[in-house]
């Protein structure tokens, strides 16, 4: 395989990257409006839609794995293909997350979702647009950005641990209904470990460009602390 080939398979690869990402984060959103608007056909459609996200990511990995056989890429050139693999990886666990709340959005059934957790739709939003940057930094290869990022996740966090506290209120008050604010606890939760997978993604772009791993989040997690 001529370079200039390599080099189109490649772009080839990015590109499906980065319709998967697009496809990944439009579901992080429309998760949280299928259960704000207790739309069960739009949470069914999302958690079917998962098997075509995980199709996607094994189309991904035998094209990668193509690349491999059959250019004997340099040491550069198999660090784009190993980052690859893993971003894909991330992107598919994230849809995992997306596929969890959906089903929770089930779970609940009609019942409407208290005030409580009415930030989860600005936590979606920011998840989304801290994956959109990261894939950019991706496609780019920038490595300033993703390395500014990861400090985006600390609204995230601040967002989810706002949520918990509302929802500690909420219970408080309503101890009737603790089996559906444990299943909304976790459907916030599921947002907060999707961003936390977007700085997965950060540290694997500043691999593929620099060759040095380093872990961008070393905080230990813990529950939020109650005021």
């Amino acid at each position: 395989m001529l370079r200039a080939n390599f080099d189109l398979a490649l772009q080839q690869l990015r590109d499906q990257i980065m319709s998967l990402g697009s496809q990944v984060g439009d579901n992080i959103v429309k998760v949280v409006e299928a259960l704000f608007s207790r739309d069960f056909i739009s949470a069914e459609r999302l958690i079917a839609g998962d098997r075509q996200i995980n199709q996607q990511r094994i189309r991904i990995m035998n094209d990668a794995l193509t690349l491999i056989a059959t250019q004997q890429p340099v040491a550069g050139d198999m660090r784009l293909i190993a980052s690859s693999l893993e971003i894909t990886g991330e992107l598919e666990r994230i849809n995992d997350y997306v596929k969890g709340i959906a089903r929770i959005s089930l779970m609940i059934g009609p019942d409407p979702i208290p005030a409580a957790l009415d930030r989860l739709t600005e936590m979606a939003e920011m998840t989304r647009y801290m994956l959109q940057r990261a894939l950019d930094a991706a496609a780019q290869e920038d490595t300033e950005l993703a390395r500014a990022i990861p400090a985006e996740d600390d609204q995230v966090d601040e967002l989810f641990n706002q949520i918990y506290r509302n929802l500690v209120t909420y219970i408080t008050e309503n101890p009737s209904q603790i089996e559906q604010v444990n299943r909304l606890e976790w459907a916030a939760h599921n947002l907060e470990r999707a961003a936390d997978r977007v700085i997965n993604i950060c540290e694997w772009v500043v691999y593929a460009t620099t060759a040095e791993y380093i872990e961008m989040d070393t905080e230990v997690e813990s529950p939020p602390q109650q005021r």
